[in-house]
């Protein structure tokens, strides 16, 4: 059965481990949804939250392939966790004086904010989960998107759960490195 599956990987901060994680995605036919890569909270690690679709049998062979990269120190699948998982977008939406408070009243709704504006537009910065962030721009859609960028998902475990960052990243330098 084909699901949303969220991965997690700890990668060492180096030039090239995205395009040999991107590649590898590609060898396997799967089509990366979202991935967000962001400093993490141990020095020279970076995390990567990756958001793609498949059965959890040929999920779960990529992650162990994706483990085997140099420079990465461990991939997680969170899918069954007990997550917190956010989004980010920007909306820039058409907009004139008769319909600007419409607008505000909607973005105030969804606890969004207006980060811009401009005579002929509004810009939008709301933070949710994907259905909030969908939902929103559904409401939008009647004044016109002129323009959109989404941040794709960010997720963690919820509680006192955290990945095995800091005790991980010597994994890498055993590695080895190839030629």
């Amino acid at each position: 059965m084909t699901m949303k599956h969220t991965l997690v990987a700890l990668v060492e901060d180096k030039p090239g481990v995205l395009t040999r994680m991107a590649s590898l995605f590609r060898r396997r036919g799967f089509n990366i949804e979202s991935i967000v890569v962001g400093r993490s909270e141990v020095p020279h690690l970076s995390r990567m939250t990756i958001v793609i679709s498949g059965p959890t049998t040929m999920v779960e062979q990529l992650r162990k392939q994706l483990d085997k990269i140099i420079d990465v120190v461990k991939v997680f699948d969170i899918t069954a966790e007990d997550t917190v998982a956010r989004e980010l977008a920007l909306i820039k939406v058409g907009a004139t004086s008769s319909n600007r408070s419409e607008i505000i009243q909607i973005v105030d709704i969804f606890r969004a904010n207006i980060v811009d504006v401009a005579p002929d537009s509004v810009t939008v910065e709301v933070t949710g989960d994907e259905e909030k962030i969908d939902s929103l721009l559904n409401l939008l859609r009647g004044f016109g998107i002129k323009e959109m960028t989404r941040t794709g998902r960010i997720a963690m475990a919820r509680g006192g759960r955290r990945l095995p960052a800091a005790k991980q990243s010597s994994k890498a330098e055993g590695k080895g490195q190839k030629a």
